[in-house]
């Protein structure tokens, strides 16, 4: 090899710097070279390193079986190298030259991470090895000797930063330091540690702790909120380099090493990468029903695809909605260590300026005016909870904590949202970092109907105080029922504490306008009710309308019905039913009316979330007022079936059985099925031309479980004129 010349050397030094300040180090995959020989000053012609202490092997217990990750809760990670979680001691064991005496030996342990480790900033961590551990803080011990072995006991810091680490053991000598050469194999990863009271992601019930940290399965609420729909959906966060991509994805972010201890940067950091707006992140989002050179967001199973395909491509994935990018923010979350679980909001208010109020423009008939409506509401919204402690909030904040990586509006110039206390948002203390404003709107916001007055003044025809935030779920611990949290998020509607968290909202700065008494007057002599017949996909149902006239005085009516077929968010796509009639209304009497709606007007236009919704206006002629109401709607889609051929056992191949009937009158083309079940089996992807009407496909996989215990398959199949079609089976892996 030549010697570099003089202009080589000029290239590679850093450009002149004015600061004494080291390039920020941001990244955990870059390294520095530790020199094996640190010299005090000239070493004599005789110094022979052999004749001290030299490590001759280091042995980190880093199998699954092996005391670390069993006592660290880590052995469901598929990674070979030593997993361990902080404010918690592990154990190494290292093998010199020959016996340790602690008397003449001086040796220590380095943990370095990054490119530029610095002891102040938590990225050079050197131990010496004392007597006793201190809870919560870097120290090593010895707790067993024997012959040229000694095994040692090492703590880590409660508030260690979450990453990859280097380990060098170092020795004293006279003439210098002498160290160990590089070694991956002993690089050890360091996670948050909810089983650890010191650590600011601590859980203190086991049972939590065993869902919302270690169950890499989870189940996703869709649907509406008169028909909700679930799915499971594959964390997947203990597969193979999963950990890697979720810690790339902080090194995509340039999140500073020394801030990767606090879970509040984290959450907040990964808010934004989940997503691909501004920074070229995780998941491109897209909800316009067009999929092309991407796969459709209801196709996905679970996040290891899309996490690993974004590690080895370093492009954002193509596509994903709410669901997706929750789904994916949960593996991430639970990868690291932090607590954290899926929630669904039916009826989701997508405020626009966040005045705690959506406007909905009614024109002259009476119909929802699309030109001048901007704000929606979404059948239902997903988002993450993680928990943590907030000392940079009051006491009392800490807990749960609302973090969204859908792009919906930006926060602090960059598309995301939170951490926010679910605790604040209670209450109205929407003042407390981060975005509290906007996902109090998600859940509180009034609906307001109104319509310009002959005068050019606005009318106020209707005020709906509890559409928005009916319900808020997610899933039970340790099984797949639906929990209600809804009293995590608002006090019960029209209650007198509801009342005050809204005047504490509105006293924080969340606009609210009020509106004057004299242009809304209620209509209270005739009420209006809506009802839809359960819908099956390809088949006719009616829609069925109720007018009662509570007034001893007779009133005529004249109604409009529009149909619209809508993405989940509210946007509608178009407009497939259109009906007016004129009704008599008597005193003290209700008048049904039934309108039937054919498969033919509606099968041509849908979209993959097969969601229709209703709107109905009636206006009294004597009066002039109008009664305005609407639903959502959601079909009953087919599902797949799964089966298996024989019991499951751990390394021996068995066989999966996938079924599917077409229940369309027309034949399905370019179908792709899914097939994936973490511990069981990696996702399996199968084409299929065509799938003629009512016929049934077959499709047998064959697969070795890895993992024993409670697993779980899950299925999706997808194709343009059918998606978000689903199916899972629950199934019991032996022990060999």
């Amino acid at each position: 090899m030549s010697e570099p010349t003089s202009t080589d050397r000029e290239k590679k030094r850093p450009p002149l710097n004015g600061r004494r300040a080291l390039p920020s180090n941001n990244s955990n995959a870059e390294e520095n070279d530790v020199p094996e020989m640190d010299a005090f000053g000239l070493i004599p012609r005789g110094f022979n390193p052999k004749d001290y202490l030299r490590v001759v092997d280091i042995h980190m217990f880093k199998e699954p079986n092996e005391i670390n990750k069993q006592q660290h809760h880590t052995d469901k990670y598929y990674n070979p190298k030593l997993i361990v979680r902080r404010g918690q001691p592990f154990q190494i064991q290292i093998d010199f030259s020959r016996p340790y005496d602690p008397e003449k030996d001086q040796i220590w342990l380095e943990y370095l991470i990054g490119r530029y480790p610095q002891p102040n900033k938590g990225t050079y961590i050197p131990i010496l090895i004392g007597d006793v551990l201190k809870p919560g803080e870097w120290g090593a011990k010895i707790t067993h000797r024997e012959n040229n072995s000694i095994r040692l006991s090492i703590m880590s810091s409660a508030t260690c930063i979450i990453g990859k680490f280097r380990l060098y053991i170092a020795i004293w000598t006279p003439y210098g330091i002498i160290r160990t050469h590089r070694n991956s194999a002993t690089d050890t990863y360091i996670l948050f540690n909810p089983w650890c009271q010191l650590d600011a992601v601590y859980l203190d019930d086991e049972k939590e702790r065993e869902e919302y940290v270690l169950n890499d399965v989870g189940i996703v609420f869709h649907g509406d909120v008169n028909e909700v729909k679930l799915r499971s959906w594959s964390y997947g966060q203990f597969e193979e380099n999963i950990l890697d991509a979720c810690l790339f994805l902080m090194d995509k972010a340039e999140l500073e090493l020394s801030g990767r201890g606090n879970p509040i940067k984290i959450c907040r950091v990964a808010s934004a990468m989940i997503n691909s707006k501004d920074d070229n992140g995780v998941l491109a989002g897209s909800w316009d029903n067009l999929y092309d050179y991407g796969v459709p967001p209801s196709a996905w199973t679970g996040s290891v695809d899309i996490l690993l395909e974004y590690y080895s491509s370093k492009q954002p994935v193509r596509y994903g909605q709410c669901w997706v990018f929750a789904g994916v923010f949960n593996t991430f979350l639970r990868c690291l260590g932090i607590p954290a679980r899926l929630i669904t909001n039916y009826s989701s208010a997508h405020d626009n300026n966040a005045n705690l109020q959506l406007d909905f423009f009614l024109d002259d008939e009476g119909q929802v005016d699309n030109r001048l409506t901007k704000d929606s509401v979404w059948n239902y919204h997903c988002w993450n909870e993680a928990w943590m402690t907030r000392p940079d909030l009051p006491v009392g904040f800490g807990g749960w904590q609302a973090v969204d990586g859908t792009p919906q509006e930006t926060s602090d110039g960059m598309y995301r949202c939170g951490p926010a206390s679910v605790q604040a948002i209670k209450h109205g203390h929407v003042c407390f970092q981060f975005d509290a404003p906007f996902v109090y709107a998600e859940v509180n916001s009034d609906i307001i109907y109104s319509r310009m007055g002959k005068n050019g003044s606005q009318v106020i025809e209707k005020i709906d105080t509890t559409h928005i935030g009916k319900l808020i779920v997610t899933k039970g611990v340790g099984n797949d029922d639906m929990v209600d949290i809804t009293e995590n998020y608002k006090f019960q509607e029209g209650s007198a504490e509801e009342r005050l968290a809204l005047e504490t909202a509105v006293m924080y700065g969340v606009k609210k306008q009020t509106t004057q008494p004299t242009t809304y007057q209620p209509q209270k002599d005739i009420e209006m009710d809506l009802q839809v017949q359960k819908v099956v996909l390809g088949s006719d149902f009616k829609v069925t309308i109720i007018l009662r006239n509570k007034s001893r005085n007779s009133y005529t009516a004249t109604t409009y019905l529009s149909g619209n077929i809508v993405f989940y968010t509210g946007v509608t796509k178009s407009e497939f039913k259109k009906h007016s009639f004129s009704a008599k209304l008597e005193p003290l009497l209700s008048n049904t009316f039934d309108v039937m709606i054919t498969s033919a007007e509606y099968l041509n236009d849908l979209l993959d979330q097969a969601s229709f919704h209703f709107f109905v206006t009636a206006r009294i002629n004597e009066t002039g007022k109008v009664l305005a109401m609407q639903k959502a709607v959601v079909l009953e889609i087919p599902t797949l079936k799964i089966k298996t051929k024989g019991q499951m056992v751990v390394d021996r191949e068995t066989s999966v059985v996938v079924e599917f009937t077409n229940p369309l009158k027309q034949t399905l083309e370019n179908a792709t099925l899914r097939l994936e079940g973490p511990g069981v089996l990696r996702t399996m992807k199968k084409e299929f031309r065509q799938i003629p009407a009512m016929s049934t496909l077959i499709w047998d996989v064959k697969c070795i479980p890895k993992r024993p215990g409670l697993r779980k398959l899950i299925a999706s199949l997808n194709c343009d004129a059918l998606r978000h079609v689903y199916g899972e089976l629950n199934i019991q892996v032996q022990k060999p």
